[in-house]
């Protein structure tokens, strides 16, 4: 698999525009603001729920398979190409290939879809020899974040229609805390870590050998947790169950803790294959799900839009609205920058 390095990306570019005699396409204009791209960028979509923003209704192709991925129709992506239309920079949307439920290596496996609903090519088929910009991201499902959930909530165990397994299902979700701090538990996050590690060095490469003159464009997670727990004890407005559910509040600090973890290897990633970052975490600490009417991140129980089998789907710690527009907001931010560079 070739690797395309910021250096090589950037010779490219040098040669390109030597070719074509056209350096002075790279020059700021006086007033110091880029000019925007001229013609439609072709771009592609990928990622996993969070880039489909779950629990947003309604949700594209409802009547097919892909349906199962509970990709709003209105998810970041849309909103953010919309906000890029309004300022003259206009996305060709190839396709939004973003699923709930992906793990980093759907990008270039087979998805399976839950309760048998068939399978999900792989999301590198998207791309295309012209594909200029490729934005998501994906890391969450890959590292277990819901089974460090599950780990430490007896409520998250019983609810039948939230994905994931606890670490360990004899380990008291009372004492997850301590569970975590263990030695076993302590490898089993450190080979998680890794698995993401490898697997998004992977896809960014894959991107450059499938897409080669694509600006690549990796998306973190918003921030969960508040610095201040305290502000988790007690519930949103409207709501009768804490955000955070019945998970010990001296085991919040860890699953802020493995969110930061999480955060800093996706931005490492990007960094050492010479990719863009978008670090919602750092812009969210206000709009966390424990932040009350101001707060972009749903409940792990709190009922969401969306409905299966006639039961209502919780949010499951997934953007609302509010935390959608966010993202679309840092997202467009960084494709403008991406693109008038």
């Amino acid at each position: 698999m070739r690797k395309t390095t910021t250096t090589s990306r950037a010779r490219r570019l040098a040669a390109a525009a030597v070719a074509l005699g056209s350096f002075l396409a790279f020059a700021v204009p006086a007033g110091g603001v880029a000019a925007a791209p001229a013609d439609p960028v072709p771009a592609v979509f990928f990622g996993d729920s969070y880039t489909a923003n779950f629990g947003i209704a309604p949700v594209n192709n409802p009547d097919s398979e892909r349906g199962w991925c509970f990709q709003a129709a209105e998810n970041y992506p849309a909103v953010a190409t919309r906000s890029l239309a309004s300022k003259g920079i206009t996305l060709d949307v190839q396709t939004d290939v973003s699923c709930g439920g992906a793990l980093v290596h759907h990008f270039w496996q087979e998805q399976e879809l839950p309760f048998g609903a068939g399978k999900l090519q792989a999301q590198q088929d998207a791309l295309k020899e012209d594909t200029r910009l490729v934005v998501g991201g994906a890391g969450g499902n890959t590292l277990g974040f819901t089974s460090v959930l599950k780990q430490c909530s007896d409520e998250l165990r019983r609810h039948p229609l939230l994905p994931g397994e606890p670490v360990d299902a004899d380990a008291p979700a009372g004492e997850c805390r301590d569970f975590f701090e263990s030695d076993d538990a302590k490898e089993w996050l450190d080979d998680r870590f890794q698995q993401v590690e490898w697997d998004l060095e992977q896809t960014l490469q894959r991107m450059s050998y499938f897409a080669p003159d694509a600006e690549r464009v990796l998306v973190g997670y918003p921030r969960l947790v508040p610095k201040d727990t305290t502000k988790c004890l007690k519930a949103a407005p409207g709501q009768e169950v804490w955000p955070f559910a019945d998970i010990p509040q001296d085991a919040l600090p860890l699953l802020d803790q493995v969110q930061k973890r999480l955060d800093d290897v996706m931005k490492k990633a990007a960094a050492d294959d010479g990719a863009d970052f978008v670090d919602l975490y750092d812009h969210t600490g206000n709009n966390t799900a424990c932040d009350g009417a101001n707060r972009g991140i749903g409940g792990l129980l709190e009922t969401s839009r969306l409905d299966l089998f006639g039961q209502s789907i919780p949010w499951y710690a997934h953007p609302n609205d509010k935390g959608r527009d966010i993202q679309a907001k840092h997202v467009a931010a960084k494709i403008e920058t991406v693109l008038n560079r």
